[in-house]
């Protein structure tokens, strides 16, 4: 049952966070609007859309994603008045210990992890839909991928110099397909490459094509194989492709509107294609358990820093809560690039920082005045 301290410091607590979380994302929300609003002028945006499909899950989805900073934030700053106003010191004098005090942060931290995690996994993915679909309509950069590579199934592989959604133009899109014995059997390549967005329907221009053909049921290496080669040439081709634009040219934040289960089909089918940008999504899969955790961390360390009064006043707390801030930061940018880029395991990536400012928040706490 909760006490008058406990009810005392949760509305604290949560009061303090949604009031900073409120002055910070209005904060966002302005100067983002000071960047946009050309391009929303530019590109006819209706207000509503602008105001409801973009602002609104704008809204849910930044200040879900910082929410564990501000919540150390916040329990820095209200704990450090507290402390400056003498409130802590009556508590600890009472013979209450230190894990009594801490109850009701904990109770509070719990509140806001579960309602991350509900947004995580529940409401943000169906939201950010939304939301990428306005960017996607009028203000998005257009997209260009170069050096596409990747396996599709039937034993294809497909590759590109380059591509540009803003002309919709491949460039030197080229086809290898393989049979059971790893035996090339159609090679296929075209200057340039255009399809409609959900469409199988491809044109090809300046079409070359090398089909294979073999009379043997299976290729000895000492042995010489007879086999049939067919060339064609083409100006311009039109033929259905068992693939899409779609799956050959994705943002990299298009993770953000798949659902856990989704995500997971994505991610298996992108590292059967061999993208090498699986693990930024595998990074995406494992943050949306990682962060919301994350509050425990960050509270602990914000009691255990906050809860002296210092000769500097409040401004002292903040200035070391904040350089943790940005340590923390910081060791999730190492982390999130090393999976990335040396074959770091992604969960290892995202699960190290909570690890290590885990025992980090237990050796300040042990610390702590009591």
């Amino acid at each position: 049952m909760l006490k008058i301290i406990d009810r005392y410091i949760i509305r604290k607590f949560l009061s303090t966070f949604f009031f900073m979380l409120g002055v910070i994302m209005l904060l966002a929300m302005v100067f983002d609007v000071a960047e946009r609003l050309s391009e929303f002028i530019d590109n006819q945006a209706p207000l509503r859309a602008i105001v409801f499909d973009y602002y609104f899950n704008f809204l849910l989805y930044y200040g879900n994603t910082f929410s564990s900073m501000i919540v150390f934030i916040s329990v820095i700053w209200f704990t450090a008045k507290m402390a400056q106003d003498a409130e802590i010191i009556p508590m600890l004098n009472s013979g209450r210990p230190f894990t009594r005090i801490i109850r009701p942060y904990m109770i509070a931290a719990t509140i806001l992890m579960l309602m991350s995690l509900i947004l995580n996994h529940f409401v943000l993915p169906r939201a950010n839909r939304v939301r990428l679909d306005f960017e996607e309509s009028f203000y998005r950069d257009r997209l260009l991928v170069e050096n596409y590579h990747a396996e599709f199934p039937g034993n294809e592989l497909v590759h590109y110099a380059s591509y540009n959604s803003h002309e919709n133009i491949i460039n030197d899109f080229v086809i290898e397909k393989y049979d059971n014995h790893n035996r090339l059997v159609h090679f296929l390549k075209s200057r340039t490459a255009t399809v409609a967005h959900g469409s199988s329907n491809w044109h090809l221009v300046d079409v070359f094509e090398r089909i294979i053909s073999y009379n043997d049921t299976i290729a000895f290496k000492d042995q010489v194989v007879n086999q049939k080669i067919t060339l064609l040439e083409k100006h311009e081709k039109d033929t259905v492709l068992p693939y899409r634009i779609e799956d050959m040219a994705i943002r990299d934040n298009i993770a953000e509107a798949m659902t856990f289960n989704e995500l997971r089909t994505f991610i298996k089918k992108e590292k059967e294609k061999g993208n090498a940008n699986t693990p930024m999504f595998e990074i995406e899969l494992y943050q949306r358990t990682s962060y919301p955790f994350a509050t425990y961390v960050l509270t602990l360390i914000g009691v255990s820093v906050s809860s002296r009064k210092k000769r500097g006043g409040i401004g002292v707390n903040i200035a070391i809560g904040l350089l943790f801030v940005f340590i923390y930061i910081f060791a999730m940018k190492v982390t999130t690039v090393a999976a990335t880029t040396v074959g770091f395991p992604p969960v290892a990536a995202v699960w190290l920082p909570n690890f290590i400012f885990g025992i980090l928040a237990i050796f300040m706490y042990r610390v702590a005045p009591k």
